[in-house]
Formats: C-alpha cells, structure tokens, sequence
C-alpha cells in the first residue's frame, strides 16, 4: 500500500469522532490528501449493516451474530473504500477497526479475542493498520459525556450496563499490551484542544516516517 492506514479507537464517549473530524480539517489545510471514514459503516452496504447492529430494538441480537455482522460490514468497506484510497496515496483515518470487534465481542462478550481475530483474519487477511490511536478514557466519565451530549446519536450498545463498559476497557487494556507498537495511547480525559495536539503530532509523525 502506498497509503497511510490510521485507526482510531476509545471506549464510547471517548470524544474520538470529534476530534478526528477536527484532524481532518488540520491535515488537509497542511496539504495532506485524506480520507475519513468509519466502521461499521463508510459506503451504502456497510451502512445498512450498522443500522441492524446499532439500532436500540435488535436487544435479542446473539453475540455472535453482532461479531460476524461487523466483519462482514468491515469486508466490504475495506475492498470498496479503504483499499482503492490507499492505492491513491491517501492519507485514510477509520473511527474504529479491529481493535473494536476483540475488545467489544471477543472480550466484553466473551466470544473470546482469539476467535473473534479468527473471524476477522478471514475479512481482512493481513490488512492492518500502519497505527491504532487509542482514546483513553475512564468509561464511566465516556458514558457521562453521552448522557450530557443531546445531539449524539444514542445506539444499542450505549445501552449496555457499565459492567460492560468496563469489560470492553479491559479488553482494550489487554490489546495495548498485546500490540504495543500499533496502539499508541492518547490521554482523552483532557479538554479538545489538548486531544486534538496529541493526536495530530502522532499522525504527522506516522505520515512522514519514512
């Protein structure tokens, strides 16, 4: 790939969505050609997709069914948009990727993060991310963010209990040790400004290595 493939992950009210779009707008004002996009979700199937998974009455979904919807969704999305960018020399930057499915289905559902990868080698084959951005974030203070934010759209897993929330936190914990110089940390309790600065010295610092 000619590309960079920059992920970015966080538990739900991490601020990542935000902050990115905020990145987008930073990196092409310094010439950078970018694609910003997200999973489940980015073109029309995958979105459709994202709409069975996230909507608030699927509550009978199995777990397994949700962790095979999201590689099928992620399938798609990488052969249609992700690949053909990178071919172009873009600069790709994806709110959630792998990273989501072993922390949220493979652990805080306990489908386990082996199997989950399983699932996941078969969609993605060897596609990894050249960076994973990690939104740190105690989940409790990410789940207060959602509850005072008004305008975000609230989905199904935002109505799980804070037990699970803390399992998908753990989850992630365990693949930052696991994958150490993929995942870099990004302390997201501070304000946007200090968030947007650790994030964008990181993916300038991606961008230009050679």
């Amino acid at each position: 790939m000619k590309g960079k493939f920059i992920t970015v992950e966080g538990p739900e009210g991490a601020g990542k969505t935000t902050v990115i779009k905020n990145i987008e707008m930073d990196l092409l004002r310094l010439g950078y050609d970018v694609l910003l996009t997200r999973e489940p979700g980015g073109i029309d199937i995958a979105e459709k997709i994202r709409h069975i998974i996230l909507n608030p009455s699927h509550t009978t979904m199995d777990s397994r069914t949700e962790a095979l919807l999201y590689a099928a969704a992620r399938r798609q999305h990488l052969i249609e948009k992700v690949l053909p960018a990178l071919e172009d020399n873009k600069v790709v930057i994806c709110d959630r990727f792998i990273d989501s499915s072993l922390a949220y289905q493979g652990y805080a559902r306990g489908l386990g993060i082996d199997e989950v990868w399983s699932i996941n080698q078969f969609a993605i084959g060897d596609m990894m991310p050249d960076c994973t951005l990690f939104f740190d974030i105690n989940p409790a203070a990410g789940l207060m963010r959602i509850a005072q934010n008004e305008g975000r759209e609230v989905n199904r897993l935002d109505l799980e209990g804070n037990s699970f929330h803390e399992r998908v936190y753990e989850g992630y914990q365990q693949l930052i040790q696991r994958f150490p110089e993929r995942i870099k940390v990004i302390d997201a309790s501070r304000s946007i400004q200090d968030v947007e600065k650790q994030v964008l010295a990181v993916i300038t610092g991606i961008i230009n290595d050679a």
